[in-house]
């Protein structure tokens, strides 16, 4: 388990704002000796930088575009170079189309979506895993932020679905195999939470008993299972309910329940979202 931070190496993707910046600032308040920053907002990345370095933080500001492998390849060298290897990894970026899959343009939002969601945190994570592998003297993390859309199929967010399936689907299978190749080391939390008040999810309408999260809320657990080494956090228990349910119900029960009592399918009618 690892009790704090302080003086590690910490590289957070999609940064500049949100649920990024605040893992930022709780690395900074910790103590880590480097906090990395990969965001592809420039302005954004310079506030929050400035904020940070006025806590006290060593930051090192990166402007990388992560559904670009190359872009990947050519920031994760750069920081091996300039900082050295992190410690531990939160694959934080995201981005979320919410319209009927048909209406999806096949670049801009499918290709776009599944390389920021899906392909994106296994380039990253590929790139600093060899190093935290061959780190034996230390405990190292990788965070992945998934969602509960990656459990749970839902109308007018298919390929949002499918990217967080994905990650899910990868996340928790490398978990396994740090394990069983004696890797211990090395923990691996995969994140499935509900809909997050970000701005990202503007217009969502809430499920039965599911209150929309708040990003202080959802950190605070993230920080905690991240040292823990906990293997999945899934927010709020009622995520746990609609999965099981899934899982034992006929298709066209869990549909008729998801529709008419959960709310479940209906939660992305209102939905704006940021401007893409």
């Amino acid at each position: 388990m690892i009790h704090t931070v302080s003086g590690r190496k910490v590289l957070i993707t999609g940064a500049a704002m949100g649920m990024g910046k605040i893992y930022a600032q709780m690395a900074v308040k910790e103590g880590a000796a480097d906090v990395v920053l990969w965001d592809i907002n420039p302005s954004e990345l310079d506030k929050t930088v400035a904020e940070l370095r006025a806590a006290g933080g060593r930051v090192h500001p990166y402007l990388v575009d992560v559904s670009k492998l190359e872009a990947i390849t050519e920031a994760a060298a750069r920081v091996k170079a300039e900082v050295g290897h992190p410690d531990i990894l939160f694959n934080n970026a995201g981005v979320v189309r919410g319209k009927y899959f048909w209406d999806h343009d096949p670049v801009k939002d499918i290709w776009f979506t599944m390389s920021i969601n899906a392909l994106a945190p296994m380039y990253i994570a590929r790139e600093f895993l060899p190093a935290m592998i061959a780190n034996r003297s230390s405990e190292s993390r990788v965070v992945n932020i998934a969602s509960a859309a990656g459990l749970i199929s839902n109308p007018r967010m298919s390929v949002y679905c499918a990217s967080k399936w994905a990650a899910t689907g990868w996340s928790d299978s490398v978990r396994i195999e740090l394990e069983q190749a004696g890797y211990a080391h090395v923990r691996v939390t995969t994140v499935n939470p509900t809909y997050i008040s970000t701005g990202m999810f503007e217009g969502a309408k809430p499920i039965l008993m599911t209150p929309i999260l708040t990003p202080e809320y959802v950190t605070e657990k993230v920080w905690t299972a991240m040292k823990a080494g906990k293997p999945r956090l899934i927010m709020p228990w009622t995520v746990f309910l609609s999965n099981a349910l899934k899982g034992l119900l006929p298709v066209r029960w869990f549909d008729w329940l998801a529709t008419h009592i959960f709310g479940v399918y209906h939660t992305m009618d209102e939905f704006k979202g940021r401007t893409p």
